[in-house]
């Protein structure tokens, strides 16, 4: 259903890109509302969009409608306009298969208009994801009023791309001085996932994926200090219990401005580098000058102690288990039940395949804890996936809170399987605060024919 990816080590996958069609500026214009969002609309062809991707070493465009939502008092009149942008996209990945995939647009606010064009988009057209604005004149993602959209869009088990529009309501003297993009959109961002993290909207829709734009805005800073007062906000009865696990395990983040190694580790204190993905916003910035952007986060991210053993993954391979794997996590349950009566016999080892060691440290008051969290994920790994190989751990004999894992992976995208299993997610996401220092490093087999497998914690 999904296409495959031609993106290689050196071709990135670009998930934050925009198109910007003639027939959606006209209509801006019609409305007055070329100038909406503080910024004017960048020019947008495909032979320019092909030649920028060529360049900068892009194999893979992800399209989406850029702000503002077109819609302007009259439901009929967005939904054909979104009708037709969505129908264009799909055209273009049509006629350029192995160059872009698109995220159609709904015709919100209306629930019901946007339900029945979430279904042909993406069961008609193809469409590769769903993009929502934060919000829809006002209607923020996370409201009860999109229950019935979140659950059509959780049958289908589908990528939600989020993206920062105009506030409602908005300080029109503050975003004079400084437009939009500066403050305005990270702040906005951050407001929408709160609210639906607040509503538990991830966690009760446990299909959906939903992809953070501009490198998760400000919540890095925002959801501690949400989890530092939600204890009190519940005594008073002012809010709801939050399953954070399975929200924050439900969020990947693209890198889309201002990707410095330090905002890329603030990042890394809510998620792991599998949920991290390149984004370029192109058209708003000239392409010179994200060709360069580019070049440079594949560098810093090579260079950091980190990141590198994941720097292929977060330029290319994550998007590709996002967007291309949907197969690999739909196990056909008899499968599952199958494996679930004892050990899957085991793929062998392919070129691509990883071994690696991780070298963690944890906190001493956590060990206990981190211990069950691991022999969990290592057992039902091992049982239940035939490309993890191995997961051999051992601790220090003079200090147990320093362990070493082997792991050893069929192929590449064995172990994107396998991070993107519920049982990762759920180790990753609750032993988060309980690990000091994370250090992956990847070796060569000096004698491939000499390696064991099967072998559990």
């Amino acid at each position: 259903m999904f296409p495959l990816f031609t993106a290689t080590a050196q071709q990135a996958v670009d998930v934050h890109c925009h198109n910007i069609l003639p027939e959606f500026k006209a209509l801006l214009e019609r409305h007055g509302a070329v100038m909406e969002e503080t910024f004017p609309l960048p020019e947008w062809d495909v032979s320019a969009h092909l030649k920028f991707m060529e360049a900068a070493g892009i194999g893979t465009s992800l399209l989406s409608m850029p702000a503002p939502q077109p819609y302007f008092g009259d439901t009929e009149e967005c939904r054909k306009a979104v009708r037709r942008y969505n129908e264009a996209c799909a055209k273009l990945k049509a006629d350029y298969p192995d160059k872009f995939l698109f995220c159609a647009s709904l015709p919100l606010p209306d629930v019901k208009a946007a339900i029945e064009e979430a279904v042909y988009a993406l069961d008609t057209l193809g469409a590769d994801g769903i993009k929502l604005a934060t919000n829809s004149r006002g209607q923020y993602v996370g409201d009860e009023a999109l229950d019935p959209l979140m659950a059509v869009l959780n049958e289908r088990k589908a990528v939600i791309l989020l993206h920062p529009h105009k506030p409602s309501p908005v300080n029109e003297d503050i975003i004079a001085t400084a437009p939009l993009a500066v403050y305005e959109y990270p702040s906005e961002t951050t407001r929408a996932v709160l609210n639906m993290i607040a509503r538990n909207v991830p966690a009760r829709y446990a299909g959906l994926r939903i992809v953070v734009p501009h490198c998760g805005s400000f919540l890095p800073l925002a959801v501690p200090r949400m989890k530092a007062i939600l204890p009190a906000m519940q005594a008073k009865g002012y809010m709801q219990a939050v399953d954070w696990e399975a929200n924050l395990s439900r969020l990947y983040y693209d890198l889309a401005g201002g990707a410095t190694p330090d905002v890329v580790k603030s990042l890394l204190t809510l998620t792991t580098p599998d949920h991290l993905l390149y984004g370029s916003d192109y058209p708003y910035q000239p392409a010179a000058v994200l060709t360069e952007a580019l070049k440079s986060l594949r560098s810093r991210l090579a260079e950091d102690e980190q990141t590198a053993p994941y720097a292929d993954d977060i330029m290319a391979g994550n998007a590709k288990a996002l967007f291309g794997g949907r197969s690999v996590r739909q196990t056909n349950p008899e499968t599952r039940k199958d494996k679930a009566q004892g050990m899957c016999s085991k793929q062998p080892m392919q070129p691509d395949g990883i071994v690696r060691l991780s070298k963690i440290e944890v906190y001493p008051e956590y060990l206990e804890e981190y211990m069950k969290y691991a022999a969990e994920v290592g057992e039902i790994s091992l049982r239940t996936e035939p490309g993890v190989l191995t997961m051999y751990a051992v601790a220090e004999q003079d200090n147990p809170c320093r362990i070493t894992i082997l792991e050893t992976y069929a192929s590449a995208e064995a172990y994107r399987s396998h991070i993107a299993s519920a049982h990762f997610q759920k180790y990753k996401q609750g032993t988060l605060q309980m690990v000091k220092t994370l250090v992956l490093s990847d070796q060569k087999p000096l004698n491939p024919a000499n390696r064991i497998i099967n072998t559990i914690q």
